[in-house]
């Protein structure tokens, strides 16, 4: 990976999307970040500083067009161009997750606002500068709910059902073009958000920094032949 890539992360205050700034960090990148919490995000870009990073960090909810707009157009300026998107930012809704027959309408709403609707705003967005140079790499993160139909998962699997068919809709208009856009899933992971979904889980779970390594390599010059494809991320099986 050049250490001029530019990487721009959603939802990077926690989680996985603080394990791939620190990741990215590491390998040389210049980073935009953003996050709603802006005192998370600037621990986590901090973090990132300390690894020898430029890092952009701003406060942003993705599902809102004036904020997508504010964190592309400061990370253009600062930094000329976007050459790899991870559109990381997702809520999970209420916890426990009630049954759809239960599931109340709002949040059902915003769910699908924050999980689908902000990666098609964020990637409608940074994708023209993407085609001008007719380069780029744009990497969601989906989740096996959004794979299979699981009971107890609500709004948050069928979001993740609408991101997997956003990835591949897309990924078939820009197969022309050498922008790629392809999906990851993480597994279950060690996380805040996982232990408000499950918070009896009795089995083990992966930690967001053993993941990391299937995005790193989709952000490559060795992923560049790949376009619309599902990846899993789970160690052993990059």
């Amino acid at each position: 990976m050049s250490n001029q890539q530019v990487v721009m992360i959603t939802g990077a205050s926690k989680g996985l999307g603080r394990a791939l700034t620190l990741a990215f960090a590491k390998n040389g990148a210049k980073l935009a970040i953003c996050a709603r919490s802006l005192e998370d995000l600037l621990k986590v870009k901090k973090e990132a500083e300390d690894l020898g990073a430029q890092v952009l960090a701003v406060s942003a909810d993705v599902a809102n067009q004036r904020d997508v707009e504010r964190f592309v157009a400061n990370t253009e300026l600062t930094y000329g161009r976007i050459d790899v998107l991870i559109n990381n930012a997702s809520i999970l809704g209420p916890s426990p997750i009630p049954y759809l027959l239960d599931y109340p309408e709002e949040d059902f709403a915003e769910v699908l606002r924050v999980n689908a609707f902000s990666p098609f705003l964020v990637t409608r967005r940074v994708l023209p500068g993407m085609l001008e140079r007719n380069q780029g790499s744009i990497i969601n993160v989906t989740s096996e709910a959004g794979h299979t139909g699981f009971a107890g998962w609500g709004a948050y699997g069928i979001s993740k059902f609408a991101v997997e068919g956003l990835t591949q809709t897309w990924a078939d208009e820009l197969s022309k073009t050498k922008v790629r856009l392809n999906m990851v899933d993480p597994g279950e992971m060690n996380t805040e958000m996982h232990h408000l979904a499950v918070p009896d889980c009795d089995y083990p779970l992966a930690n967001p920094e053993d993941v990391v390594d299937i995005f790193l390599y989709l952000a490559s010059e060795q992923a560049s032949h790949l376009n619309g494809k599902r990846l899993s991320a789970q160690p052993g099986e990059v």
